[in-house]
């Protein structure tokens, strides 16, 4: 504990502050209350945000090494420990610090260094929506996080794009984050189009994780209205078919909300003796 503290210090200071961002991020799930040993002592989020500003130089043009990556990587775990800590969570956004993180999530390098850094921010955001608190989903919908996770859902390797599907998912879950998405029909189109193109995707490389929350994305749309009606129009006819069958051989729970996702859109469907669905009045 004692060792814990000196390198709490020694974040202060730009001298030791890269050996004890290493150390600290390397016991960040041993220690329980790392969070608000970091939060409250003094300095050590500047610190952190200041390691975060230095490499923004670097992000355009993109000239990011893989030793920059690395150490800024160690300071972005450090506030992901703050943000999924109950007791640090609502300070940290209450003081905006999901924002400095956006820059990272603009970036289109594909280079590993900037791959590492999109998939550590994205790990950030998706501590905070973990924990299914109504404070993070009405914070991060007056941020451009859906577009940022709709981009990097389209163009990502794919572990980035599972950590931004199922940040899009949390917020989806929540009623008014699955409102608002639903709100305009530009936001919806740009969702299901995403989605869509995913489907495609995952149907010349499969990926059951990621499928997974696509799915689930999918079934949470159609618990809404005017996205049903939609989806009846766009759902991709991968979903519809045995293109995925032998992916989710072994997976009920995904069989299970795909199932879902077909009745609830065949639901309130009338067809005329011609077998022409129609939309009831």
């Amino acid at each position: 504990r004692e060792k814990i503290y000196q390198w709490i210090n020694e974040l202060s200071s730009p001298e030791t502050r890269e050996n004890a961002l290493l150390e600290l991020s390397k016991k960040r799930e041993s220690v329980p209350d790392l969070a608000p040993m970091l939060w409250h002592s003094c300095g050590t989020i500047a610190a952190l945000l200041q390691e975060i500003v230095n490499i923004y130089p670097s992000i355009n043009p993109p000239t990011l090494t893989a030793h920059q990556s690395n150490r800024v990587c160690n300071a972005l775990a450090l506030l992901q420990c703050v943000a999924s800590h109950p007791e640090t969570r609502t300070a940290f956004l209450a003081a905006h610090i999901p924002l400095f993180l956006y820059p990272f999530l603009h970036t289109v390098s594909k280079t590993r260094p900037f791959e590492y850094l999109r998939l550590t921010s994205l790990g950030v955001i998706g501590a905070l929506v973990k924990t299914d608190e109504q404070e993070v989903i009405n914070f991060l919908l007056t941020t451009e996080i859906i577009p940022l996770c709709l981009r990097i859902m389209e163009a990502g390797s794919e572990l980035s794009k599972t950590v931004a599907t199922f940040i899009l998912q949390k917020i989806l879950l929540d009623d008014t984050g699955l409102a608002y998405i639903c709100q305009t029909y530009e936001r919806f189109s740009h969702v299901a189009m995403i989605l869509g193109k995913m489907v495609l995707q995952l149907s010349k490389e499969p990926s059951a994780r990621l499928l997974k929350h696509v799915v689930r994305c999918y079934l949470r749309l159609s618990d809404n209205s005017r996205a049903r009606e939609a989806l009846r129009q766009c759902l991709p006819d991968q979903l519809k078919d045995t293109t995925f069958a032998q992916v989710l051989k072994d997976d009920t729970t995904t069989k299970r909300w795909l199932a879902q996702l077909v009745k609830n859109l065949q639901e309130g469907q009338v067809t005329d003796p011609r077998g022409i669905p129609l939309t009831p009045q």
